[in-house]
């Protein structure tokens, strides 16, 4: 295919979807993501689109957001990837809120098979995905309904939040950086995402590849908010992604990073140390050898690439007090 042809269909993908991961482009176009990034360089040039960490989006990206459609074919193994390990961190009997997304919607069907959950959410997606799990309690906000990602929104879903208690909270949106933190395209997403991680102990955000480093109007959880951040193999291999991960390490995120093409053991079968960690030292999220060592107060764990086929490699980075 020549050069010509491979832009012209990069364009017609990311003017379909809205936006498109390098990944995905390079499958497409049946090249490597070397050749799609460089197509991806001239085709910003000439203003036709712009480039993201991981992807490209439509012109004018910091403004706009995807329909659900659109969404759920942008980075979805990564997605997936991602939940598999964030299902992880949830144990029988725990409450936890879900925030709206097509990554907390994979979140909540790994889910439905643990005992004595509670789930609070804004989200119909979240709902629909747990609506026959027998065994799990879903509590809605109320709020006023957003089509273009099934949310429940306004003063209504935020005062229905006012004195809840969960352990963590799930949250997903449409960039983070270590600057500026979590953020998304939507004033009134925004709102009720603040009023959803408010209630939990602990913060945690799934966020692929696609999210680092991109920054839009409206933030939702600052960054020395954030508790832990789950994202995808794909961050580590791109020098942009993986210096967003140090910088946010640095900033006292704890940075788990799930493998592709890998699945997670179930909910509380995951390798979890026996007995309660020392102070200081993070829990495991994944399979695989425990951490040898408990890094001091600031130290970074350096990232567990290649790890042995079979176990789920994290990245522990920084460790909120």
């Amino acid at each position: 295919m020549f050069a010509a042809e491979r832009r012209q269909l990069i364009l017609e993908m990311v003017r379909a979807n809205g936006a498109v991961s390098l990944r995905e482009l390079a499958r497409v176009v049946q090249t490597s993501e070397v050749t799609v990034r460089r197509d991806v360089r001239a085709l910003e040039a000439e203003g036709l689109l712009d480039r993201r960490h991981g992807g490209a989006v439509l012109p004018g990206g910091f403004s706009r957001e995807p329909g659900y459609p659109q969404k759920t074919h942008l980075a979805a193994a990564e997605k997936s990837a991602i939940a598999d390990l964030a299902a992880t961190l949830v144990e029988e009997g725990d409450a936890v809120v879900i925030g709206a997304g097509t990554t907390t919607q994979e979140l909540a069907r790994r889910l439905a098979r643990v005992p004595g959950l509670t789930v609070v959410t804004n989200s119909l997606l979240v709902a629909q995905a747990l609506a026959h799990a027998n065994r799990v309690e879903v509590v809605m906000t109320g709020g006023t309904l957003r089509g273009s990602n099934y949310a429940l929104v306004g003063s209504g879903a935020e005062q229905s939040l006012q004195g809840l208690r969960v352990t963590k909270a799930f949250i997903s949106g449409s960039g983070l950086t270590a600057e500026r933190g979590l953020s998304t395209t939507n004033m009134l997403s925004a709102s009720v995402d603040r009023a959803l991680v408010q209630s939990a102990t602990e913060v945690i955000v799934l966020a692929d590849h696609t999210k680092l480093g991109a920054d839009t109007m409206f933030q939702t959880v600052p960054t020395d908010a954030i508790t832990r951040l789950v994202t995808d193999e794909h961050t580590a291999g791109h020098d942009p992604t993986a210096r967003e991960l140090d910088a946010l390490a640095d900033c006292g995120v704890q940075v788990s990073v799930a493998p592709l093409g890998l699945t997670a053991e179930p909910p509380g079968h995951v390798g979890l140390p026996q007995h309660p960690p020392a102070p200081g030292v993070p829990r495991r999220t994944a399979g695989g050898p425990a951490p040898a060592a408990a890094p001091l107060p600031g130290q970074r764990r350096p990232g567990t690439h290649g790890a042995p086929p079979g176990h789920l490699p994290t990245r522990f980075a920084g460790v909120r007090p």
